[in-house]
């Protein structure tokens, strides 16, 4: 026969857009409108509801940007005929973006209870009620604007409330009551399904040529003038081909409905809080219809807001979590980023996020669901362990710019060995719509085959929320067994990876950190919030640290504090808030809140030190930290100390000289670190003819993705800040300082170069006042050490990453991310460098003036990205650095340490002995608290830090009955690393990075009185 498919598949595209899609509603019926605009913020309903509604009529503009307008919406359920429904049908003036990214609206009853949500390709509301009955319901419509435009990354007034504009941003297009009539609907949904299985199919598969010759016949038996009346014929001629079953080998997909919602990104988290309102009543509402269809949703702190804001909605919640078909997913607080949190944080992501789920639906996660993180930090498979969960879900590794990743389902090993379950969908997205060609993909890249034949696709709008829609559901019905297309089943994650596990007996293991090679540059945009992060991770460490040493002696235990205070942060550690990829609204809101966060701990702190050191006025100093440092304890409170010889400064023909016991630093007059020497052994860290402290700043103007990304050709543009204003001693009684200021084009910037006495490392302090726009400043130090790798600590340990680029993988890795310490070293001598807020590091080797390598460390301070924060960074920051020279990685651990938690002075009646004091460096407290159950029992969490096995001895300074090792949610476990317990002190012995968290019950102290 003659090949006419193209002629016929512009036929049916016209039919489906010219007739099929206007007769899905029979006919409409009108409204009657009225309506009151907040003048501000969000407002609830009983206050919108009370307030005065003018006549609103279709066609009417609305809704200056993010503002709300709120519509009375009135009228009659009308009569319909059999084969029909009534339903509402809104069009807020909805545009060609996604889902999420503009207009939508919420509808209440009269009684405040939510029916469902108005957004794009979600836009009925089901009428409740016979004909004849009233209609009276209230629409919160949203005129969130489009601050993507269609991702041309163009900087955007759009992100503030104040520079938004008042102009209205949308047109009420539709506001009506729609007759559905079901029989055309079914068939669009027919059609949808196999033109999307056809565009898939190979063009000379006879499959496709049957399904196309079926659609014909359909569109030859529809009369045009009469689709409704002859829709159930057009859909009899499909019936065979959507009765074909799919092939015995056809790729198994365990469709998950879920929606990805930010928690906060190109909207507020105000308006986050409303997304999920809508998505959740969107998702119950679908439920009804469907009783097959089951919902995945994570983020404890989505639900407690629901619980909050939306009680009645939380009640429904709550029965079809009962039901099985309304799933908690994750573990997690939120959908955090797993670079930047601290260890602590991160394993209080799982703490608060399982507690929330247990106490309120007794319901535990078992899987880790981050589909869209930047990347996965190789500590995360043993703190998912450590919580209790079995199985972790990513998508994002899908982006990556250069390599492709070699499995979707594996073992993924973290650095102290854990292993976990984990899987990759290769739909390549956390947002389908369970389309052909999605489903086709899933299939053709699945990496198992031969092996295994399972793979999840998480379907519904996400990112700005919406969730699944009846459309996806009705696909996935069509295609739970379909001739060419892989099988659909309607499933859960905890389904799925039972089902993957079952299959999969001995999956491929892949080891370490799974770096993203993409967004680069979330490790420094928006520096304000990563140095929030910081700060407010290492006060609440020191909080709960003397809070229980002071509950111990008899004080009342904050945990409502404590606990507002680390929801507060471990919200804003989501993976868009703090790698700084938000628009302005939500950065200026997380530095507010982080400011809150310190002023509570800054009052538990001095509250809870007051009942420790007990009333004096003897000159004490406090420190939280593991380490003894000169002249102090670790964990304990000691006398202040006389100064050592103090450090001396002299000025030379070329620069300063920087003195104590343990460093010889030469400064030029440039403010450049000439030689950087240890005295003891002579050896100069600095590369021969280079020079330390060097601001360095580049170009950055990447491709897209503006906030997001470093791309690699900003290294051929730079220009070294060498230029001085001024350059001069800084008079100090104990301390070796030098100050120098240099102008940058706007920006001013100031470095104090401080060698303290008895220090053993150069401190430099950088103060920038920064006024530049797409441009990346960093701080170098090129140093005379041979290696082929650098370590960089990470949660609970530390990595180690090439300094060469010997494969694809070395060569993307050229941005990495690093908490509070990177080192370089090589046999008998390494340097340490460590910060207090920056995240982002590139290590590189270059070629030695007469022989070998050098190695070259550069801290990112700070960037100036135009999207989606054109305001991103300006002002003023800080930045503290340490360089020691002669450092082994346990050095580089104490610098991490001594930089991030200073110590406290007060006054008191005396020195406290040390509440806990380990005999191994190797073993670190990291976190001192009591148990979540506000028992009273003393938690402690440690960590092995240097890499290998480690023997130590906790000893504390308070009496117990018993202890035991819990898991991260403090339920006891098997015991693995204590091996003997004698009187107050406990022997552990544990592997390399090993995790422990043990639970002393009974504990009191012999004392209240300062020792």
């Amino acid at each position: 026969m003659h090949d006419n498919s193209a002629l016929v598949e512009a036929r049916i595209q016209r039919f489906v857009q010219e007739r099929l899609h206007p007769a899905v509603y029979a006919r409409a019926q009108e409204l009657t409108l009225r309506s009151w605009t907040a003048p501000g913020e969000p407002v609830s309903f009983d206050h919108a509801v009370a307030q005065a509604f003018e006549p609103f009529s279709v066609g009417g503009p609305w809704g200056r940007a993010w503002s709300t307008m709120w519509l009375h919406v009135t009228g009659v359920v009308p009569q319909v005929a059999d084969g029909q429904r009534a339903e509402l049908v809104f069009d807020l003036g909805f545009n060609d973006a996604e889902p999420g990214f503009q207009a939508e609206g919420t509808v209440y009853r009269p009684d405040g209870s939510i029916v469902k949500a108005v957004e794009p390709r979600n836009a009925h509301v089901p009428l409740e009620g016979a004909a004849g009955d009233p209609i009276d319901l209230y629409l919160e419509a949203a005129a969130n604007p489009d601050v993507a435009a269609a991702w041309t990354f163009a900087p955007t007034p759009l992100g503030q409330w104040e520079s938004a504009g008042e102009e209205p941003l949308y047109v009420l297009r539709r506001a009506e009551i729609g007759i559905l009539d079901v029989t055309v609907w079914e068939l669009l949904q027919d059609v949808a399904v196999l033109r999307g299985l056809m565009g898939a199919l190979p063009t000379e598969s006879p499959r496709r040529a049957e399904i196309l010759r079926a659609l014909e016949r359909m569109i030859d038996v529809t009369d045009p003038e009469d689709v409704a009346g002859t829709a159930a014929e057009a859909r009899a001629e499909l019936v065979g081909v959507l009765a074909r079953p799919a092939s015995a080998s056809a790729h198994s997909l365990h469709a998950v409905g879920h929606a990805h919602i930010d928690s906060a990104w190109l909207w507020p988290v105000r308006e986050t809080q409303r997304k999920v309102a809508r998505t959740f009543s969107n998702v119950l509402a679908l439920q009804q219809e469907d009783p097959d269809f089951a919902f995945a949703a994570s983020s404890a702190q989505q639900y407690a807001w629901m619980k909050r804001f939306q009680p009645e909605l939380f009640a429904r919640m709550r029965d079809a979590v009962a039901a099985g078909r309304f799933v908690p997913a994750g573990g997690m607080w939120v959908e955090s980023d797993t670079n930047m949190p601290g260890g602590e944080a991160l394993a209080r992501q799982f703490v608060r996020g399982k507690r929330f789920f247990l106490e309120e639906f007794g319901v535990e996660p078992l899987d880790v669901w981050l589909p869209d993180s930047f990347g996965y930090s190789a500590a995360l498979p043993q703190i998912a362990k450590a919580a209790g969960s079995r199985w972790m879900l990513t998508q994002k590794m899908s982006w990556n710019e250069t390599n492709v990743m070699p499995h979707h389902t594996f073992l993924w090993e973290g650095i102290d060995g854990t292993r976990i379950f984990t899987h990759f969908p290769p739909v390549d997205t956390y947002n389908a719509q369970l389309t052909g060609e999605e489903l086709a993909r899933a299939e053709r890249q699945y990496a198992e085959k031969g092996a295994a034949n399972t793979s999840l696709v998480p379907f519904g709008y996400g990112d700005g929320g919406g969730g699944p829609n009846r459309e996806m559901v009705a696909a996935a019905a069509r295609l739970r067994s379909l001739e060419g297309s892989p099988t659909v089943t309607l499933s859960t994650p905890r389904r799925f990876f039972e089902a993957a596990e079952a299959e999969y007996t001995s999956p491929p293991v892949w080891s370490g950190e799974m770096y993203l090679e993409f967004h680069r540059g979330t490790y420094t945009s928006q520096s304000r919030t990563k140095r929030g992060n910081r700060r407010s991770e290492h006060a609440l460490r020191e909080a709960e640290f003397w809070a229980t040493s002071a509950a111990l002696r008899g004080a009342d235990y904050p945990y409502d504090e404590l606990d507002a205070a680390w929801e507060t942060v471990l919200l804003q550690q989501f993976h868009d808030i703090l790698p700084g990829s938000s628009i302005g609204w939500v950065h200026r809101e997380a530095e507010r809140r982080y400011a809150e966060v310190l002023a509570s701990t800054e009052r538990i702190i001095a509250g809870s030190l007051a009942v420790v050191a007990g009333s004096g006025d003897t000159e004490l100093v406090a420190d939280a930290g593991p380490y003894a440092r000169e002249g102090t304890a670790a964990m304990g409170i000691t006398a202040v100390q006389g100064a050592g010889v103090p450090a001396a400064v002299a000025r030379t023909t070329g620069g300063f000289v920087l003195e104590n016991e343990h460093l010889t630093v030469s400064i030029d007059d440039a403010g450049l670190v000439t030689s950087l020497v240890t005295r003891a052994t002579g050896r100069d860290a600095i590369a021969a003819g280079e020079r330390g402290n060097l601001l360095q700043l580049h170009r950055d103007t990447p491709s897209r993705w503006d906030a997001w990304d470093i791309d690699e050709h900003y290294r051929r543009h730079v220009i070294d800040v060498t230029d001085v204003v001024s350059i001069d001693i800084v008079p100090h009684p104990s301390a070796a300082i030098v100050c120098v200021v240099r102008a940058l084009g706007g920006s001013r910037i100031t470095q104090a170069l401080t060698l303290a006495s008895g220090g053993r490392a150069l401190d430099i302090e950088t103060t920038v006042d920064w006024h530049e726009r797409q441009k990346l400043l960093k701080l170098a130090f090129p140093f005379d050490v041979h290696t082929d790798r650098a370590t960089s600590e990470i949660q609970f340990g530390h990595v180690h990453r090439p300094t060469h680029t010997n494969t694809s993988w070395d060569a993307a890795r050229f941005e990495t991310v690093a908490h509070r310490w990177v080192h370089v070293g090589e046999p008998g001598f390494g340097v340490a460098v460590a910060n207090d807020a920056t995240y982002g590091h590139d290590i590189t080797r270059t070629s030695r003036s007469g022989g070998g390598t050098a190695t070259t460390v550069r801290l990112s301070l700070l960037r100036a990205p135009l999207f989606p924060d054109p305001d991103a960074d300006q002002g003023e920051h800080t930045f503290r650095v340490s360089v020691r020279p002669d450092a082994s990685i346990a050095d580089a651990i104490r610098e991490g340490y001594r930089l991030n938690l200073p110590v406290r002075a007060l006054s008191g009646a005396g020195p406290v002995a040390p509440l806990l004091s380990v005999s191994s460096d190797a073993v670190v407290v990291e976190a001192l608290k009591l148990a979540e159950d506000r028992s009273g029992d003393v938690i402690v969490r440690l960590y092995e830090a240097h890499g290998g096995r480690a023997a130590a001895t906790l000893s504390t300074a308070f009496a117990f009955d018993t202890v035991v090792e819990t898991d991260l949610l403090e339920r006891e476990v098997d015991a693995a690393a204590v091996r003997a317990i004698d009187g107050s002190a406990v022997d552990l012995e544990l592997r390399a990075f090993q995790l422990v968290t043990l639970r002393f019950r009974g504990a009191a102290l012999a004392t209240a009185q300062p020792e």
